[in-house]
């Protein structure tokens, strides 16, 4: 994915504007967790020449490259950051791209698919091409169009149809100073509306400095922002009212706020994610409701299979969701990676429930996932942390998590706000078809309201596992373990340290170990185990013991992570991390937490970069 920025103001700085390049770079700031292997901007002065410029690198060589070499002051301007998909991250394939003899500029997200085709027929025509990129081939295919038909939002409109596959694209003209015109189609893009000036951006924290007051732009729509005005249409060129919401979170909630990074930050973000999930949730009599779930109760009773669509993290909560909602609602759940489940044509009908969780909503493959799913007949009900983004627009319903503006690429508090919403859905789900009564039902929302502060006291004992983290900085390979919910959370594990520390992880069931990975156990081998909580599990609990004592009898270096008071694992364990005493299910939302200090403060140790790790994006907008 690639983070992009438009900006169009009626008023010059000097009369209390604001600067279309400052702007601009503001909003690059904010969106390079969205890609970073270059960055470029280009501006439409009143009376000049379209002027660009562009570095590959991180942000700041672009800022160098501006101290440098400035462009002339500009009130219209687009902008990009890259996460490289079509040609090597170097100057050349930098964004923006020019044609129309430099006086068009591009920027683009996304892929086109039919990129190789139209390439053909340009250069049959003999138009040239500087880059490897699929961009400039929608920018002289758009220069071509507006050739032809001498207006630019046309032109957009009759180049969209051309293209194939998942694109936003922005594009600025020299012959209209004051105009900026953007295309959608399967990736995200969202207007912001101020007072004699209009933004674009790939989401919210792209203008959240300047406005809080934001539009929706829907599938195959094309917008034209002025100084003054926002026109959208669709593909076929009706005209399209634009749904306006307000972004419910300010810029302190993106910056760091004193810590070293955005993941350390937002790892500490967590209990006041939490909170802010579960606020709201209950009605004066105690009773769980969900005013987002516009879904007819009569179709949730009747639903006899779930089925949760996910990648990545998103996935492993989708796991953990799993063992809570078949243990409240019997009803039986299955969780599919989004990029797996249309390929292996599944059995989805109108009694299935399609869970879609996504901190962006604009994860492709989960996109997809959601349009099969309610081609079969499915409900579709999405756990998303991004208002107005696609996949809570084209699903039936929606649960947003309010965890607030994740901007690390490795989620955290993402993470275990999904958890806590797909929580909610389950005991929704079980109120509902009178799995549990409502005192059942209370309980347990009684123990997740408790969650915050036991989270608070996890972070308060952190030091214990940045010690462990430091000491193990030339460790190559960690191997995770856990049974129930421990399960996923062990998988979770290995996944943050794989993001950040490049090094060999793998989180394991801890009953398939002497079915082949204990061959993996060496001396020093350093092992995770998430223990079950002794009450109601007491059989799992013995088992996992029984696991430790295995690896540790193999030299395994045992860290055990464990509720507090249980006394049993100590003797097998290198070294305990204890959490707070908590049910069974809800332990992930502890127990996961020390395995994301461990990856950021290794990775750390390591000298590496926790926040944007390398090759890798905030949300994968492409499949």
């Amino acid at each position: 994915m690639c983070g992009i920025v438009g900006f169009v103001s009626s008023s010059t700085p000097e009369t209390a504007g604001h600067s279309a390049l400052d702007v601009v770079m503001a909003g690059l700031s904010r969106l390079e967790y969205r890609g970073y292997d270059s960055a470029g901007v280009a501006l439409v002065p009143e009376d000049g020449p379209l002027v660009s410029a562009k570095k590959a690198g991180k942000l700041t060589n672009l800022t160098e490259e501006l101290q440098a070499n400035p462009l002339p002051e500009a009130m219209t301007g687009i902008g990009h950051t890259r996460w490289a998909t079509h040609g090597r991250p170097n100057d050349e394939n930098a964004h923006p791209h020019l044609a129309d003899e430099g006086r068009l500029a591009i920027i683009h997200n996304g892929i086109i698919e039919n990129f190789a085709a139209l390439k053909a027929d340009l250069l049959d025509a003999g138009v040239e091409f500087s880059s490897e990129t699929d961009t400039e081939v929608a920018a002289h295919q758009l220069a071509k169009n507006y050739r032809a038909v001498g207006d630019l939002t046309e032109a957009m409109r009759l180049t969209a149809r051309e293209l194939e596959g998942a694109f936003t694209l922005l594009a600025v003209h020299q012959d209209l100073p004051g105009r900026v015109v953007a295309a959608r189609r399967n990736s995200p893009l969202v207007i912001g509306l101020g007072e004699g000036e209009n933004f674009l951006g790939s989401d919210v924290a792209a203008f959240i400095d300047y406005t809080r007051k934001a539009m929706e732009i829907g599938q195959d729509e094309i917008v034209t922002i002025t100084a003054d005005s926002v026109n959208i249409i669709d593909i076929d060129g009706t005209a399209v009212a634009g749904e306006p919401f307000e972004v419910d979170w300010d810029t302190a909630a993106a910056e760091k706020g004193g810590f070293d990074s955005f993941m350390d930050k937002e790892i500490h973000d967590q209990p006041q994610a939490i909170a802010d999930t579960l606020l709201g949730r209950m009605d004066a009599s105690g009773k769980l409701v969900l005013d987002e779930m516009n879904v007819d109760e009569s179709v949730l009773k009747s639903i006899d299979k779930i089925v949760v669509v996910a990648c990545g993290t998103a996935a492993y909560a989708g796991q953990v969701a799993k063992y809570a909602i078949e243990h409240w609602c019997r009803i039986p759940t299955e969780v599919e990676l989004a990029h797996e489940f249309r390929y292996r044509d599944p059995v989805v009908n109108e009694k299935t429930l399609v869970v879609a969780v996504s901190q962006s909503g604009e994860t492709m493959d989960t996109i997809m996932a959601v349009r099969h799913a309610r081609q079969q007949g499915a409900k579709v009900i999405a756990i998303c942390n991004t208002y107005g983004s696609t996949i809570p627009r084209e699903s039936d319903a929606a649960l947003y998590t309010h965890a607030g503006p994740e901007v690390a690429v490795a989620s955290t508090k993402a993470f275990l706000s999904q958890i806590v919403a797909c929580y909610l859905l389950g005991l929704y789900l079980a109120q509902l078809r009178g799995n549990k009564f409502s005192d059942e039902v209370q309980a347990i929302l009684t123990e997740l309201q408790a969650i915050p502060d036991k989270l608070a006291k996890v972070l308060e004992n952190k030091q214990q596992v940045i010690d462990l983290a430091h000491s193990q900085q030339d460790t190559q390979s960690v191997l995770f373990l856990g049974r129930h919910v421990g399960y996923p959370v062990a998988m979770e594990g290995a996944l943050k340290l794989k993001e950040l520390a490049y090094i060999h992880a793998e989180g394991f069931a801890a009953g398939e170990l002497k079915h082949g990975p204990i061959a993996l156990i060496d001396d020093g081998q350093l092992v995770f185990i998430v223990v079950p909580t002794v009450r109601g599990r007491d059989s799992l609990h013995a088992k996992v013991i029984s696991n430790i004592q295995e690896v540790r009898a193999r030299g395994a270096n045992t860290i055990v992570i464990a509720e507090e008071g249980d006394e049993a694992v100590r003797e097998y364990a290198s070294e305990v991390i204890y959490v707070p005493r908590t049910p069974t299910l809800l332990a992930p939302l502890l127990t996961t937490v020390p395995l994301q200090i461990f990856a950021m403060e290794l990775a750390t140790a390591k000298g590496l970069n926790v926040d944007q790790p390398r090759n890798l994006a905030k949300s994968v907008t492409v499949e």
